[in-house]
């Protein structure tokens, strides 16, 4: 009876990962396909009713895969798999940053050629007017993040320093 109780609680926690884990491995995903990989499986049990911030993570784990498909035809199926949930996570809570964040560190990520870079000035806009008014921990995960990106400039990012 301890096994099975077990069991049910490995499943249903190994089903939604924690937030402060894939923040820690979210920012060398793109790095390699076996970093995708496993961020895609870390995610695989993510439903669209979880949290939105999970789904949005779940997301851009499918954009990120999508850049190491062989095939031409599965590389843009999953692209626009990834972009619609990701767009969608947003539609559902526009106010959210991280998600913001997420968008944009894609955004900033994926060839011209996609047509999916169209959100980065009002993204990095929304990340430097809320920031100030983000909790301790999710300040400093989007710091970390500014200050490494390539969507601003050493000016714009004085506002995280």
């Amino acid at each position: 009876m301890k096994l099975l109780i077990s069991l049910l609680l490995f499943i249903n926690f190994a089903s939604t990962p924690d937030l402060a884990s894939i923040r820690k491995i979210y920012p060398d995903v793109a790095k390699s396909e076996a970093n995708a990989k496993e961020f895609v499986a870390k995610l695989a049990g993510v439903s669209h009713n979880d949290d939105k911030i999970i789904v949005a993570y779940k997301a851009a784990s499918i954009l990120v895969d999508s850049k190491f498909e062989k095939k031409i035809g599965e590389k843009i199926e999953r692209f626009k798999e990834g972009a619609k949930l990701l767009e969608a996570t947003i539609k559902s809570d526009p106010s959210n940053i991280e998600m913001r964040m997420i968008r944009l560190s894609v955004q900033e990520d994926v060839p011209g050629i996609t047509g999916y870079k169209k959100n980065i000035k009002e993204d990095k806009k929304f990340i430097a007017t809320y920031y100030s008014a983000q909790g301790a921990a999710l300040k400093e995960y989007l710091k970390d993040f500014v200050l490494q990106s390539k969507s601003f400039s050493e000016k714009e990012r004085q506002f995280v320093k």
